[in-house]
C-alpha cells in the first residue's frame, strides 16, 4: 500500500471511529471508547488528535470507574448489556408484529439483521468492560486515586499548552 493510499485509509477509519463514537455517547454503545480508537488513529496525522487521546482515554477510564463503584451499578449495567444483545436477537429473528403494534409494518423492527448485529456486539463489548471495569477498579480505591491523578495531570498539560498557546 502506497503512503498516500495508507493516510487515506488511515484517516477515514479515524474518523468513522470518532464520530460512531460521538454517535455512541447518545446510542447504545462504548462511545468513549470508540472515540479513543479514533483519535488514536487520527493522532498519527494530526497534532490536535494527540493532544485529545489522553484527556480521552482517561475519561473512559473514569467512567469505567464509576460504573462499577457499587455492586448495584455493576448489576443495572450488565442487565442493560444482556438486554441490549437480546434486543440484538429479536431483531435478526424479527418476529412479526404484535396486534397492538399502532403505526405501518414497515416500522417494526427497522434496519434488519444489521441492526441486530450491532446490538449484539455492543452488548458483549459493555460486558467486556464491566468485567474489566470490575477487575481494575471495584474494591480498589488506590487504583481510583490514581486514575484521578492521572486526569488532574491531563487536564493541567492541557490548561498549559492552552496558555502557551495565547
Amino acid at each position: 500500500m502506497t503512503g498516500a493510499a495508507k493516510r487515506l485509509v488511515l484517516e477515514v477509519l479515524g474518523w468513522l471511529l470518532l464520530l460512531a463514537g460521538v454517535a455512541a455517547l447518545v446510542l447504545p454503545g462504548p462511545g468513549l471508547l470508540l472515540m479513543f480508537a479514533g483519535l488514536a488513529v487520527l493522532s498519527q496525522q494530526y497534532a490536535w488528535a494527540e493532544r485529545a487521546v489522553e484527556p480521552v482515554r482517561l475519561r473512559a477510564l473514569r467512567g469505567a470507574a464509576e460504573s462499577v463503584e457499587t455492586r448495584l451499578r455493576v448489576a443495572i449495567s450488565t442487565l442493560f448489556s444482556i438486554a441490549l444483545m437480546v434486543c440484538g436477537v429479536l431483531w435478526i429473528v424479527k418476529p412479526e408484529e404484535p396486534s397492538w403494534w399502532p403505526l405501518d409494518d414497515d416500522w417494526w423492527l427497522p434496519g434488519g439483521i444489521w441492526t441486530g448485529v450491532t446490538q449484539i456486539v455492543s452488548g458483549l463489548m459493555a460486558v467486556a468492560l464491566i468485567i474489566y471495569s470490575y477487575r481494575r477498579f471495584h474494591g480498589k480505591p488506590e487504583a481510583v486515586a490514581a486514575l484521578e491523578g492521572e486526569i488532574e495531570e491531563a487536564v493541567e498539560e492541557v490548561k498549559e499548552h492552552w496558555q502557551h498557546r495565547r
